[in-house]
């Protein structure tokens, strides 16, 4: 496939000269039952099939501005379903439901779509990202960079199951999770939501993500169809601005940011959503070179493509590449969406309809869609089973699931400066508790919590300890509490300045607000003053400094770092998060959390851990360095690692064998620790600039007190790959060096 006007702009009109209406496509899957049903719909009824609305479009009130308590509106239900047949249903009326009122909300539609319109039922999709946070009571894990920081996708994979139990326990077999998008844009707003911003990393999580949801059979009534998010480039807009462009060199997204998702495509994902914005000049949602060519033809993806909120009605409005939302319908269409979230309207349902009427778009085009919808309702039990058994889910929020996001949270927190071993607390000490984060369940939780910016308080689950009251529990010494500072401004400064003079240690919690997509965006990445003033004074009185960060997404503290003695990345950690800080914090739990993204100390200086030689050291002028505040992959430990005896099998290798790496690691203190080995390999030499250094292989093992553990890795050479210039993968021969915790070994690939 040739992608070359990935790096150009071209005229729309040749975009569609390569999508031959009556084309069929190969990799829409065949079923003798699905075909049987499809003969006996109308083009209404398929078009219907392809329309996915808000649950606001059947409900009583006006969109966005609905009668409490929430009811489905009869009649407007009748409409959707007899009128429109629509096939989907998303979201949530503004607030997170009780089970038994979703228990309410998906009967009735279910029952409405099974008994009438056209018998089938309807799909019902919500962004469940981390954990269930549309249901009140849910188990709610840390955000996805959170779980990446864990360095243990064994976590991510038992986080994603009770997830699916819990989605299924309240009637919804579709999770749009997880987001694939990789975090090299840290201005982003949606950063938080990525697995960080390794390539080999992010695929882990993936493959356990997906494993998770779906396990091997998702019709399994504890399971869920899984959609991989955002296809592609999303993450990247160049001014940092959600839904904004993105320009991307074809080799760079098939290097860096297709790999999760052709990893997903190996797991068997069942759904996937579009990029909302656009790359190289093409809006994603109207390009058939990417959701046809490169992830039909190519990556043969069988399921179902949805686009995301409004994004073919952007088209017309924003994008201003289709004249009228009618001309938008075909591209989009023709490009190779299956399913519009048009979503508060049936704007895209009338068009279509009249496309396919006036031969605009052909009839077998929606049989295509309707075959993939279809599949993946039976994938996931809905045309056998379409009515969910909500008495059988006995495990919901249960303590084992609770424990589980615990030890999640636990193993993400990382710690990032501990001078003179400072931490662990003791529990008798006398603490100066402020900030922001220090008493906010939504600052911990971050978006998609509760409410889609999970900044309302009301929604919140009862009983949940915040930081404050974490501490207190585990504590035996008196803390003090003032807020001193909220997100933006001074509070009460006077009075923790006072407060302060008396206590042993001081504890302050910064954070950022609670934010996702547009309104998330930002200018800078600088803290907001207040709260580095809040660290400026309070470190004046001469106390030790503790800080713990709950941010969307690097926040640059250059300035207050120096003033710390400890500073903890809590990151976005759940619910669980207060509870797993205070362990962490009185040494309950060794800290095992590494960062799974290059941490900026300049918001002008954004380089990835895996940046070209060229970024380095100019040779004449002597200056321009890497220099993060902190490097990917750091953390630290209550416990000492010592790394020694690196061995490399061979000293060469052929392309087609397994590199075979040993290296011994000893836990030198009297703490028991995790600790995660990371490998890194150089290549020293090749036809694109290499790289400084890429991940490879990790392992997160327990070490005793003072015990050593041979380590081992077996690294195919073909995982060496990088993306040519002919934009093929390949291992050139030459020579590598493996890295591991300063350790270095070369060997040559033949």
């Amino acid at each position: 496939m040739n992608l070359k006007r990935f790096l150009y702009l071209v005229p729309f009109c040749t975009l569609f000269a390569c999508a031959p209406l009556e084309e069929k496509n190969t990799n829409t899957p065949y079923d003798e039952e699905i075909e049987a049903i499809i003969a006996k719909m109308s083009i209404e009824e398929k078009v219907g099939q392809m329309t996915q609305i808000n649950l606001d479009v059947i409900s009583v009130g006006e969109i966005f501005n609905l009668v409490e308590p929430h009811q489905i509106d009869l009649e407007k239900l009748d409409l959707a379903i007899n009128k429109y047949y629509v096939g989907s249903v998303l979201n949530v009326g503004g607030h997170t439901y009780s089970r038994e009122h979703w228990e309410y909300v998906i009967t009735t539609i279910q029952e409405k779509a099974t008994k009438e319109g056209n018998g089938i039922p309807i799909i019902y999709g919500i962004d469940a990202i981390h954990g269930v946070n549309y249901t009140q009571g849910a188990t709610l894990f840390p955000q996805q960079i959170g779980q990446a920081a864990t360095w243990n996708p064994t976590l991510v994979e038992q986080g994603a199951a009770i997830t699916a139990y819990e989605c299924r326990a309240s009637g919804i077999p579709w999770n749009f999770s997880p987001v694939l998008d990789l975090a090299r844009q840290p201005l982003w707003s949606r950063f938080f939501e990525t697995y960080g911003e390794d390539v080999y990393l992010a695929k882990q999580m993936t493959a356990a993500a997906i494993q998770g949801y779906q396990g091997e059979d998702p019709s399994h009534p504890e399971k869920v169809a899984a959609c991989m998010k955002h296809f592609l480039g999303y993450s990247m807009p160049i001014t940092g601005k959600d839904r904004t462009p993105a320009w991307i060199p074809e080799r760079q997204l098939r290097e860096y940011f297709l790999p999760t998702f052709e990893e997903a495509i190996r797991q068997n994902a069942l759904t996937l959503m579009v990029n909302s914005g656009e790359v190289n000049g093409i809006p994603t949602h109207a390009d058939y070179d990417l959701l046809t060519t490169l992830l039909r033809d190519e990556l043969g993806f069988k399921g179902l493509v949805v686009t995301d909120w409004e994004d073919i009605i952007k088209l017309h409005r924003d994008h201003k590449v289709a004249k009228d939302m009618r001309e938008a319908v075909k591209m989009a269409v023709m490009a190779g969406i299956d399913m519009s979230m048009t979503p508060n309207d049936y704007s895209f349902n009338e068009a279509l309809i009249d496309l396919v009427k006036s031969g605009e778009v052909p009839e077998s085009r929606l049989d295509e869609s309707c075959r993939r919808i279809l599949w993946v309702k039976k994938q996931i039990g809905l045309l056998k089973n379409p009515m969910p058994n909500f008495a059988s889910y006995t495990k919901f929020a249960s303590k084992e699931f609770q424990n589980a996001a615990l030890e999640t949270a636990l193993e993400s927190i990382t710690l990032l400066k501990n001078d003179n071993d400072i931490l662990p607390l003791a529990k008798n000490a006398k603490l100066l508790v402020c900030g922001p984060a220090a008493n906010s369940l939504n600052i911990i939780n971050g978006a998609w919590t509760h409410t889609w910016q999970g900044v309302d308080t009301m929604w919140n689950t009862q009983g949940v300890p915040t930081i404050l009251e974490a501490l207190r529990k585990h504590s035996t010494g008196q803390i003090e509490y003032v807020l001193g500072s909220d997100l933006f401004d001074e509070v009460n400064m006077t009075q923790a300045i006072s407060k302060g003079r008396s206590a042993d240690a001081i504890l302050i919690c910064l954070g950022e607000i609670p934010s996702t997509e547009k309104p998330g965006d930002i200018e800078d990445l600088n803290l907001p003053v207040a709260q580095q003033n809040l660290v400026r004074e309070l470190s004046k009185l001469g106390k030790p400094i503790i800080l713990t960060f709950s941010f969307n997404r690097p926040m640059i503290v250059r300035q207050i770092e120096p003033l710390a003695q400890a500073i903890l990345h809590t990151y976005l950690p759940g619910d669980y998060g207060g509870e797993a800080l205070a362990q962490i914090l009185f040494g309950e739990v060794n800290p095992s959390g590494k960062l799974p993204f290059t941490y900026p100390r300049h918001t002008g200086s954004l380089m990835f851990y895996d940046h070209k030689h060229t970024e380095l050291l100019d040779k004449d002028f002597g200056y321009g360095t890497f220099n993060p505040q902190w490097e990917f992959g750091f953390g630290m430990s209550y416990s000492k690692f010592s790394y020694s005896n690196l061995k490399v099998e061979k000293s060469a290798y052929e392309q087609s064998e397994v590199i075979k790496i040993s290296v011994d690691v000893k836990n030198e203190s009297i703490v028991d620790g995790k600790e995660v080995v990371q490998v890194y390999v150089s290549d020293l030499v090749a036809s694109i600039t290499p790289s400084i250094k890429r991940l490879r292989g990790f392992k997160k093992l327990m070490l005793k007190a003072n015990e050593t553990q041979t380590v081992t890795f077996e690294i195919p050479v073909s995982d060496l790959a990088f993306v040519g210039k002919d934009l093929k993968w390949i291992v050139e021969p030459g020579e590598f060096e493996i890295q591991i915790s300063g350790l270095k070994k070369k060997f040559e690939v033949k």
